[in-house]
């Protein structure tokens, strides 16, 4: 099968984990796989190998646009016309747009050219909207145009049972929603290998936007709560830079009123290399963003044999199985959260089977041989469908 992604969003696919591990996950099944990204000007290759049997192309106008949706927009039509222009001389079998522009660019290139669309969200505007992720004056034309991608093209690849649920209050027909989660490197995430240092202290961690302030002002309350635990919050800017951070001043003073500042770490940016080694040396890891649409941390936290404590939002609600591999605590519930996380931490037979069924989890739902066949079989059924009408 020759399969079209449509990454409207970036210029460096290989930057982008999960592009690049569902593009390398269907070559692998003997696809030919195409990615269509922007150009970024002269600086990279109008063509190059992303992966063996993952061919990357840059069309467009060019031009940094930093996920300026905005800018993506008026983009479309420039973006659309090459694609439309290449399938006619060589039609891809399917086509899977990745975020709404590069939906309506799909939509758009394949014209009257019977090719079946399928499309992934990733994030809906009205989920961001209803958790304060969006500001009332951005995204109106996102908000309006998503119901009307969903409801044109063949599928539509949910990350989580919660977008599912948004797409059909949107009027898409739930028969052409399939949830697929967004996968996860089981070779890079899991128990074994190299562990951060750490105290003897049990350990908590946290990965969220420093700018999640209320979310992580919970957390910090939590740990008030907590009195034998140490948390190590990574996110920001790179550590020698967090003074200079108005979000990470702004925590600092809540940990110094809650007077858990010695038992805080801000870590700043942690790189992807760091994250595995980091979220083994924890005992827990404590998600507690309050909009998470795939839960993709807790999972990798998961794979690599951590239990996890989470917000009951988004994707969390299908990766952390409450009582089995973590606990879902409703957001914005920091005595809750205390009395979960002491649950845990005083318990470590409970802990250590959280952790087993964590990692199994992880491996057999989210590896991303797994994830590339569900999307492999949305594809075959989108193609079967646009063959029989």
């Amino acid at each position: 099968m020759k399969i079209a992604l449509v990454a409207q969003h970036t210029t460096s696919p290989a930057e982008d984990s999960r592009l690049r591990e569902l593009s390398r996950s269907l070559a692998s099944n003997g696809h030919r796989v195409t990615v269509y990204a922007s150009k970024d000007g002269a600086t990279l290759p109008a063509k190059a190998e992303l992966e063996p049997g993952v061919q990357v192309e840059r069309i467009g106008p060019g031009g940094k646009h930093a996920g300026d949706e905005s800018q993506l927009l008026a983009q479309v039509p420039a973006f659309s016309q090459p694609l439309h222009d290449r399938w006619c001389q060589e039609r891809p079998d399917v086509v899977h747009a990745l975020r709404w522009t590069s939906g309506l660019a799909a939509l758009a290139a394949t014209r009257d050219l019977r090719i079946p669309v399928v499309q992934s969200f990733d994030s809906l505007g009205i989920a961001e909207r209803r958790h304060r992720a969006l500001p009332s004056n951005v995204g109106t034309e996102r908000i309006r145009l998503e119901p009307a991608i969903g409801r044109t093209v063949n599928a539509v690849v949910a990350g989580s049972s919660d977008e599912e649920s948004d797409l059909t209050r949107l009027g898409v027909p739930r028969r052409s929603i399939k949830v697929v989660p967004c996968g996860v490197d089981t070779d890079e995430f899991n128990p074994e290998g190299p562990v951060a240092n750490r105290t003897s202290r049990p350990r908590l961690v946290t990965v969220a936007d420093l700018h999640e302030h209320d979310a992580l002002a919970t957390l910090l309350q939590a740990l008030s709560s907590v009195p034998e635990a140490e948390l190590v919050v990574a996110g920001g800017p790179p550590r020698a830079k967090l003074r200079g951070d108005i979000a990470y001043r702004r925590l600092a003073k809540v940990a110094e009123s809650l007077d858990v500042t010695s038992r805080v770490l801000f870590a700043g940016e942690v790189g992807r290399s760091a994250l595995p080694p980091l979220l083994r040396s924890a005992d827990l890891l404590v998600n507690v963003s309050e909009y998470d649409p795939l839960g993709t941390l807790s999972v990798q936290a998961m794979a690599c044999g951590t239990p996890v404590v989470a917000a009951a939002v988004g994707g969390q609600v299908d990766a952390v199985v409450d009582g089995t591999t973590g606990i879902l605590v409703p957001p914005g519930r920091p005595a809750l959260l205390a009395q979960r996380i002491r649950q845990l931490l005083g318990h470590p037979m409970l802990l250590e089977a959280f952790s087993v069924a964590a990692a199994d989890r992880a491996r057999s739902r989210y590896g991303w041989d797994r994830i590339a066949n569900e999307t492999l079989a949305v594809y075959d059924n989108a193609v079967d469908k646009t063959l029989a009408a």
